[in-house]
Parts: C-alpha cells; structure tokens; sequence
C-alpha cells in the first residue's frame, strides 16, 4: 500500500513538474542543487575522500558540500598533470578546490608551478556589473585574509600568488604554456578577460573548469561566455553542477 501511495505521489509531482528524493537513501546524491539517484560511487573512492578532507581544510573543516563539482575540477586536473605546462587559478578563495587538486596528484611530487589570481579581498567593484552588485556578491565574498590563504597552500612548493585584480594583473607574469585553468571569480567582467588571455596559452588537451558558467544566478556569465566561445569558435560542455568544461584540440 506504501508502495502504490509513493508511486501515486511521483506521478502527480512529475505531472506538475516536480521530482521526489528521498535525499537520506544510500543511492542519492543531492548537494549543491544537484540531486539525483544516478551512480556517483566516485564519493567513497579513497582517493577522492583524501582529495576532498583536503579542501575542506582549506575552510577550517568545513564541508562546502559539493564533493560532483569537486569530482570534476579534480578529474580534470588528473588529466591536465599529463601535459606541459603551468597550473592557473584566477578566484582562489580560501583555496578549496586547488588543494584538493594539489592532494589528489601528489603536487610536491610534481615539480610544477601552480599561479593563483585573485585580491584576496573579495570582488573589485570597478569590474562588478549592476546585476552582479545588487545580487549581494560584493559582501558575500569579502572578509578573505590573504595570510590564511597562504597559510593553507604552505605544504605545497611552486605556488605562486598573483594578488591584485583580475585583469589588471594578468600580464605580471610570464606564464607561457597553461595545462589547467579554473576561472571562479564569480563575476563576469574579470573572467572573460583571464578566458581570452589564457586561452591561447592553453596546450592542446589542456582544460579549462568554468566554476560558474551555468550556475543557477550567474546567467550574466553564461551568455557572456557563450557569446564569446562563439567568437572564439569553440564549444564549452553545460554541466548540470553548474560548471562548464573546455578543451582545446589539438
């Protein structure tokens, strides 16, 4: 009868346009505003579960909850440690997904460069459009400290911060050849800046994770890189955790 009832009810919901999880169930996954039942056995790959307690350091501990978005980044950088060329990540934040990353592939090991982009003060309202201001952005994302920052990325060698704003300090450093690059800085102006001076460093095969490109708020981003990656006469892979992925061939 609890059974028929439950079957009852996905039928009407998916008739109004609703879906049902039951979010506690073993074979769900729901964070970061993705749910669903598919296989995600990746979140208790050992390898994964270090990488991840790694990024959560970079918060004190605290758990972002988004282990499918952190899969990506991670998966991608897994195959951008096979190319040449540099690590670039342009909004750090406290760090997150870059130590990750760095766990996952044995950074020290490497003998690589990894540069970080970002104020480490919060957004520059000079580059935040009007959407974006009144979205609360510019006070969400203030109160990072730099020293806490650096801190964090002490254990790993080769790391390099690039501190001031994006795209004002692009051209710092020499940086020629780029395996992986995360963009993440949460506004649009910035972003299509570091996209278009990074991507003709990008060795073919190298990615590109768009943090935000089709995240739920950030629509302003979305058709300003569409517009762009059409101009560019690229195509960029629409992820339903909100990221985009973008490879450039060889």
């Amino acid at each position: 009868m609890l059974k028929l009832a439950k079957k009852s009810m996905r039928a009407v919901l998916k008739a109004q346009g609703f879906a049902l999880y039951n979010t506690k169930l073993p074979h769900v996954y729901s964070e970061d505003n993705l749910s669903t039942d598919h296989n995600h056995s990746f979140v208790d790959d050992p390898r994964f579960v270090a990488a991840y307690d790694r990024a959560k350091q970079a918060n004190g501990g605290v758990d972002h909850m988004m282990r499918w978005r952190a899969h990506v980044a991670f998966w991608a950088a897994r195959h951008a440690v096979n190319l040449k060329g540099d690590f670039v990540e342009c909004g750090v934040s406290t760090g997150f997904l870059m130590s990750g990353i760095m766990q996952d592939l044995n950074w020290n090991s490497l003998g690589r460069d990894c540069y970080l982009f970002d104020t480490f003060q919060g957004l520059d309202a000079r580059y935040t459009s009007d959407s974006e201001a009144k979205d609360g952005r510019l006070k969400r994302f203030s109160g990072l400290r730099e020293d806490a920052v650096r801190e964090n990325f002490a254990e790993f060698q080769n790391v390099h911060f690039v501190v001031g704003t994006v795209p004002e300090t692009l051209d710092q450093v020499d940086i020629n050849e780029v395996a992986y690059l995360s963009l993440d800085m949460n506004c649009t102006i910035p972003e299509i800046a570091a996209f278009k001076h990074f991507y003709p460093k990008l060795v073919p095969g190298g990615w590109i994770v768009l943090d935000d490109y089709a995240y739920s708020g950030y629509e302003e981003q979305h058709h300003a890189y569409n517009a762009l990656a059409k101009e560019m006469g690229i195509e960029i892979l629409c992820l339903p955790t909100g990221q985009g992925l973008v490879t450039k061939q060889g």
